[in-house]
C-alpha cells in the first residue's frame, strides 16, 4: 500500500500525576499541541520514552485517543501497539486505526528470545488484523532484546502489503543503509537514533522519531530541513549540537531527564512512572547548567 512518513516525530513523552498515580491526558493534549506549534511533523505515542509499557491498555487506548482529539489536525500520530504478546499487540492495533491515528508502531517483542520465523509470524498477525491499515515495524534490540535484521525487514517489506516502515533504533548506521537501499520503493526508513540524524538523513533515510526532540525541536527540525533544502553545512552544524544534548540527556537511560529538560524549556511534562524515578536535586543541577551551557535556556 502506498504510505508517506516524513519528517521529525517527537517520541512524545507521556504526563503522569505526582507518583506516576495517573495519566494527565489534559497535558498530554497540551504537549502534542505545543509541539505543533514548534513545527514537527506529527509524535510517536507511548513508545519507550512514552512509557508506554508501564500503562495498561485501557490507558494507552485512552491517551491515542485524547491526543488525536487535541491534535490529530495539525500533527500525523502514530500509536505505539506493541506489546510482550501478540493478542494484546493486535488489540492495541485495531484501537489505533479505531481512534484515528496514521498509522501503528509495534516494536518486537521482548524478554524471550525469538527466532526470526517467530518474529514474521508476529508481525504477519498483527498487520493481517487491521489490512490496509500502515504498521511501521519499530527495530529497538537494546531493550526488546530481538533484533529486526535487514533481511527480515525486507522479507516482511516484500511480503505483507500494509507493513510499510520502521522506526530504526538499532544504533548501526550499516544495517539502516541496508534498509533503506534494498527495500521497496516507498518503504518508509525512519531513523531513531540521535547520534547520526543527519548521517542517516543524508542516507535516504525518511526522518527520525526521538526522545530528545521532545525537549529540542528546533535541533531536529534545522538537520531535517537543512538536508532537504541542501544546506548540509548548516544541517551538520545542527548535527553538532545534538551530539552534545543527547550526551546530556545521558542518551536516554531516564526519562526523568527529559520532562526535566522540557521543564525547563516552560512546560511541565509531569511526573514519570515508577519504577522510572525522578532526578535528584544534584542531577537536575547538571542538567539546567548543561542546557545552559548549550543555549536552551
Amino acid at each position: 500500500m502506498r504510505f508517506k512518513l516524513e519528517g521529525v516525530f517527537p517520541a512524545m513523552l507521556t504526563p503522569f500525576t505526582k507518583g506516576g498515580a495517573k495519566v494527565d491526558y489534559d497535558k498530554a493534549g497540551a504537549l502534542a499541541n505545543r509541539l505543533a506549534g514548534l513545527g514537527v511533523h506529527g509524535v510517536f505515542l507511548a513508545g519507550t520514552t512514552g512509557e508506554g509499557l508501564l500503562m495498561t491498555l485501557a490507558e494507552r487506548k485512552k491517551l491515542v485517543e485524547e491526543v488525536v482529539a487535541a491534535a490529530g489536525k495539525r500533527l500525523k500520530v502514530l500509536a505505539h501497539t506493541g506489546c510482550l504478546d501478540t493478542a494484546q499487540t493486535v488489540e492495541l492495533t485495531k484501537h489505533a486505526r479505531k481512534a484515528g491515528a496514521v498509522a501503528a508502531g509495534v516494536v518486537a517483542p521482548g524478554f524471550y528470545g525469538y527466532d526470526e520465523a517467530a518474529l514474521a509470524r508476529f508481525y504477519k498477525t498483527v498487520a493481517a488484523s487491521v489490512k490496509g491499515f500502515p504498521v511501521m515495524l519499530y527495530n529497538l534490540p537494546s531493550c526488546a532484546k530481538n533484533e529486526l535484521t535487514p533481511k527480515l525487514v525486507l522479507d516482511l517489506a516484500h511480503g505483507v502489503d500494509n507493513i510499510v516502515g520502521i522506526k530504526d533504533s538499532g544504533g548501526m548506521l550499516q544495517k539502516q543503509d541496508r534498509m533503506v537501499i534494498d527495500m521497496p520503493a516507498g518503504f518508509n526508513v525512519i531513523n531513531g537514533c540521535d547520534e547520526f540524524s543527519f548521517q542517516a538523513l543524508m542516507g535516504g533515510a525518511n526522518g527520525s522519531v526521538s526522545s530528545t526532540a521532545n525537549v529540542i525541536p528546533e535541533v531536529f527540525l534545522a538537520i531535517f530541513n537543512g538536508v532537504k533544502k541542501g544546506q548540509l553545512g548548516k544541517a551538520r552544524k545542527a548535527q553538532d549540537r545534538l551530539g552534545h544534548a543527547a550526551e546530556m540527556f545521558h542518551y536516554g537511560a531516564m526519562v526523568a531527564y527529559y520532562k526535566e529538560g522540557l521543564r525547563l524549556r516552560g512546560f511541565d511534562a509531569g511526573a514519570v512512572r515508577p519504577p522510572q524515578r525522578e532526578l535528584t536535586a544534584a542531577e537536575k543541577k547538571g542538567l539546567a547548567k548543561g542546557m545552559k551551557a548549550l543555549g536552551y535556556i
